[in-house]
């Protein structure tokens, strides 16, 4: 009997295993190398967004800088705003009566008194006063100072 027959068996295994661990040692190699360049590419790609991301910031941020320079010189060469005048007050008309004279009241007020027995004649001054004021011809102020130079006699 020959002995090659089940050492050819033996050595069969033995081979098989060593190509199958030498495979999977060389697998396990390509494996990690195919993960280092995919790790690297993916690392190229994010730095090439990142780049793209800071080059699309930088231009809107010049595009702000623009537009709020162009809308600095639009004011500074605009026209003022034009300003309108203020609607006209209205006020009531103007009364078509100068009232008298001062001294017209002063005639008035010198008036000596009734000597038949009525009223006096400083009682009769004070109503006409007081009927011109209360019809607007004397003002506040007018009635007042005519009151007084009828009461202080003169």
């Amino acid at each position: 009997m020959r002995r090659g027959g089940r050492g050819g068996l033996v050595r069969g295994v033995a081979r098989t295993a060593v190509v199958a661990g030498t495979a999977a040692t060389v697998a396990g190699g390509v494996h990690h190398h195919q993960e280092k360049k995919w790790a690297a590419q993916e690392g190229q790609q994010q730095a090439a967004y990142d780049q793209q991301q800071q080059m699309a910031d930088q231009q809107q941020q010049i595009a702000e800088l623009q537009a709020q320079q162009a809308a600095a010189q639009q004011q500074a060469y605009a026209p003022p705003p034009q300003a309108y005048a203020p609607p006209p007050v209205y006020a009531p008309p103007p009364q078509a009566y100068a009232p008298p004279p001062q001294q017209a009241y002063a005639a008035q007020a010198t008036v000596p008194l009734d000597p038949s027995g009525g009223e006096s004649a400083v009682v009769v001054q004070l109503q006409r006063l007081a009927e011109l004021h209360t019809s607007g011809v004397l003002s506040d102020e007018e009635f007042a100072a005519a009151k007084q130079r009828v009461l202080a006699g003169g």
